[in-house]
């Protein structure tokens, strides 16, 4: 069930609340509730799969039970790596076939092997919490805790990237509810901003790119200018995309009284590549930076050793992203930007802002180039003909308006949750515009078939 979609919207998040604001005088009732409408909510995508998503998160509590009463760190590991086998099967089975089934001429898989909705959020969740045990955290959870944290379905599916210490000491706080109608107003207003971006934006970009990149899939020349078209509608595409779902979660969680973590802050204002991941997929980021980046050593032995390591990771998250050649030269391309990022800095060669900002948004369209295009292949097809002039006859540039007050507002203002935060108080007239236009996308996407988040499928 999508959150724009009007089941969701005007039946089954009404529902939910219902059901929060009845119960939550008594907390371990809420909590059986919170817990039960969320395995409800992930059973309506796929039920087979709601006991592997219950089943790993008892698991995952036990042995953090057993560790912080043992003191046998070592088992933490194998927890961890138990998680990851778990990912791996699901997502990178029939991936790691194929580069076998080219290296030995073999013909294993592929195998009918259905990818669990959210499984790279909920699998990088529990890992989060088992590795701050194995490096000297102690907080022990009860089990509704610990599942409530899990489950709860704003965040369950596609982020933000929530760690226990920000969300579970949450569910005991005694001023949640303190702040009731400011939550609820900031939360409506983070919601409608995020069904406009996804439905009023990202949909309709959508209308632009994916056709041209399935052109360039079938074999077809797109001709330059063609190319720069798919190129920047699609990085508006996914911005407003993920933003969207991110803006819809965190309003979400906060009409339970819930704050999540900020996801995006105007990435594509950035004037450096590491500017542009301090504010793109910022919980991905600090998940990348202190369980893979530190961990290998950081930047404490040197420049060399701080760019084989930004270079691992950042090829990693993009195998996070997808299993594909793809998601990984994706990765290794961005790896390798923050390494010449580090190297100008250490030189301190001076780079005027206006610079550092044209030069990360051309690194940051070549690269989404790799990260939508189904294959290699019609990546380097749509770079090439973004790089040597080849004529678009018969190409039309439908849809400039749209493209041209993406644009703007991916520029110009403030970012959804500065602007949200900006408000002293709820207003009436904020109020009014708010309900107007939560209204009318209501009607609107309720006339066609809803386009599903592109971060589902991660």
């Amino acid at each position: 069930m999508l959150f724009t979609s009007q089941a969701f919207l005007l039946g089954f998040l009404p529902f939910a609340l219902l059901c929060h604001y009845l119960s939550f005088r008594w907390r371990r009732t809420n909590q059986i509730v919170i817990i039960a409408v969320s395995f409800f909510f992930y059973g309506l995508w796929n039920w087979a799969y709601v006991p592997l998503l219950a089943g790993l998160g008892v698991m995952n509590w036990v042995l953090a039970r057993y560790v912080l009463r043992s003191g046998y760190k070592k088992w933490l590991m194998l927890g961890i790596a138990f998680n990851l086998l778990v990912l791996c099967y699901f997502k990178y089975t029939n991936f790691l076939a194929s580069i076998l089934n080219t290296i030995t001429h073999s013909s294993l898989g592929p195998w009918p092997i259905i990818l669990p909705l959210g499984i790279s959020f909920f699998i990088f969740q529990k890992i989060s919490y088992l590795a701050d045990l194995h490096h000297g955290d102690r907080h022990s959870y009860s089990l509704l805790d610990f599942m409530e944290f899990i489950s709860f379905f704003p965040q369950l599916v596609a982020g933000p990237l929530v760690r226990h210490n920000e969300l579970i000491p949450q569910f005991s706080n005694p001023q949640r509810y303190a702040t009731l109608w400011k939550n609820t107003a900031q939360g409506i207003l983070l919601l409608t901003i995020g069904l406009v971006k996804k439905a009023g934006l990202a949909d309709e970009l959508g209308k632009i790119s994916n056709p041209l990149f399935n052109l360039a899939t079938q074999g077809h020349a797109l001709g330059t200018s063609a190319a720069w078209y798919a190129a920047i509608s699609y990085s508006l595409q996914i911005y407003f995309d993920f933003s969207g779902y991110s803006d819809m979660a965190i309003g979400l969680a906060l009409l339970f009284g819930l704050k999540l973590p900020y996801n995006f802050n105007a990435p594509y204002r950035a004037t450096s590549l590491r500017d542009f991941w301090q504010r793109w997929h910022m919980t991905l980021s600090r998940f990348l930076r202190d369980y893979i980046y530190i961990p290998l050593g950081g930047n404490r032995k040197g420049l060399t050793c701080q760019c084989l390591n930004l270079l691992i990771t950042m090829a990693l998250g993009g195998l996070w992203h997808g299993a594909g050649w793809t998601f990984i030269l994706w990765g290794f391309l961005h790896g390798f930007g923050l390494c010449i990022n580090h190297f100008s800095k250490t030189l301190k060669l001076p780079v005027p802002s206006f610079l550092g900002w044209g030069l990360t948004t051309i690194f940051l369209l070549i690269t989404w180039v790799f990260f939508r295009a189904t294959d290699v292949s019609s990546a380097w097809q749509i770079l090439h003909n973004m790089v040597y002039y080849t004529s678009s006859a018969g190409f039309k540039f439908h849809h400039t308006g749209l493209l041209t007050l993406a644009c703007a507002i991916a520029l110009i203002g403030p970012s959804s949750q500065n602007f949200v935060n900006g408000l002293s108080a709820p207003s009436p007239w904020m109020a009014c515009v708010t309900a107007i236009i939560f209204i009318l996308f209501i009607f609107m996407v309720g006339g066609r078939i809803q386009d599903a988040f592109i971060y589902f499928q991660f």
